[in-house]
């Protein structure tokens, strides 16, 4: 978080210094603010910041490319003339141990089309979800675990 601040900073720095406060000129600024604490990366994180927000760029990618993919499955749910569902709500075993985690994996469920986070245990170590179509509930764990739990534990571990 340090070093993110750092570069917002270095990008002000650069959008003060060219004098030109234009959003393309700020997000340049940005980039070399970024490639400066790259190479200075010892005193201000390790290599920690730039691959964090690859990894949180990695999960983006993710979460888009499911949306897409469930929307088009729901869509073709919807459409079809015998909509053979079987919704249901299954007990999703978490991994994740933080309240953010939980909550940006919750949230990341029910952003997606055909699924919604129903409840948290009191425990925190299970999600409740309704699917659309629960035919396989192990599967779907299986995706969820392999998916977004797998990649929220790389990018804010």
């Amino acid at each position: 978080m340090i070093a993110f601040l750092f570069n917002l900073l270095l990008a002000i720095a650069w959008v003060t210094v060219t004098g030109s406060a234009s959003l393309h000129n700020l997000v340049f600024g940005f980039l070399l603010g970024a490639l400066a604490l790259f190479i200075i990366r010892e005193p201000f994180g390790g290599n920690g910041y730039l691959r964090r927000a690859g990894l949180v760029l990695s999960l983006a990618a993710l979460f888009l490319k499911e949306l897409t993919l469930s929307a088009w499955r729901v869509t073709l749910t919807v459409l079809s003339p015998d909509m053979k569902l079987k919704p249901g709500i299954f007990a999703f075993p978490l991994t994740v141990t933080s309240d953010f985690e939980i909550t940006l994996l919750a949230n990341l469920i029910t952003l997606t089309p055909g699924t919604l986070s129903v409840d948290v245990a009191t425990d925190r170590r299970t999600l409740y979800v309704h699917a659309l179509d629960c035919s396989d509930p192990e599967a779907s764990k299986r995706d969820i675990a392999n998916g977004f739990e797998r990649k929220i534990m790389e990018a804010f571990r």
